[in-house]
């Protein structure tokens, strides 16, 4: 028999929608799944919220002068990464997807995973005539050239379950209040740089980004894998 590939995953559009509740039914939604539960990529903004990863370190919420009152919510999660801040004008993009319907032999590592999403920010960046870049054992996605070389433009945190179910996603910053990213260590970084499109000198419609993203997303994921072939969960 041919390989074919497997179903596109379906594109659901939560509009802005509070970090909690969607957090609460990503959970629901893969402890309810089944191996042939339909993939799926869910599209969102979220109203300010920082949130920690499992191993975060609070002491990255940053107190003191030049901080203000804390008035944005702190959600402690179970995806990897530490600190980071979701709000208006960002992409998100959660990926509920069963990994091993995505490789053939039945096995996808979360490695190969990361690099495919993160090519997928790179694919969109240069579509807008930006130079996306990965930086060697921090996650996401950087300016490649210019004077905001280096500059974080999107971020990646994922729960990757035993049975090799995922949940969590991607952000990318399109035309943001970049100011609370001053008031945390963006993912555990002392004064890490942080960029949007915009200060990038791109206008761009939050709809068409999250667009191009979930097409770029949907592209670099969708790899031939042969059907009815017994499949393993991802190793811990």
């Amino acid at each position: 028999m041919q390989p074919t590939r497997p179903a596109s995953p379906l594109i659901r559009e939560l509009g802005r929608a509070d970090y909690e509740p969607v957090f609460a039914a990503m959970r629901a939604f893969t402890d309810a799944r089944t191996p042939e539960t339909p993939d799926e990529l869910w599209i969102v903004e979220h109203p300010p919220v920082f949130t920690l990863g499992l191993g975060a370190d609070r002491a990255h919420l940053l107190q003191g002068e030049g901080v203000p009152a804390r008035a944005i919510p702190v959600v402690q999660t179970d995806r990897g990464g530490e600190v980071t801040y979701h709000g208006p004008g960002q992409v998100v993009i959660y990926l509920l997807m069963d990994l091993r319907r995505n490789k053939p032999g039945g096995k996808l590592y979360a490695r190969q995973f990361v690099e495919k999403i993160e090519q997928a920010v790179i694919d969109v960046l240069a579509a807008y005539n930006l130079g996306g870049e990965r930086i060697a054992g921090a996650p996401g996605i950087y300016i490649a050239e210019g004077p905001r070389r280096g500059a974080k433009i999107a971020a990646l945190g994922l729960k990757v379950r035993g049975n090799g179910c995922t949940y969590h996603g991607v952000s990318l910053n399109v035309a943001m209040d970049l100011s609370p990213f001053s008031w945390i260590n963006p993912c555990g970084y002392s004064g890490l740089s942080t960029v949007d499109m915009r200060t990038m000198g791109v206008e761009a419609p939050l709809a068409d980004v999250q667009q191009a993203l979930a097409q770029a997303l949907i592209r670099h994921l969708a790899v031939i894998s042969e059907p009815n072939k017994p499949t393993e969960a991802l190793p811990g």
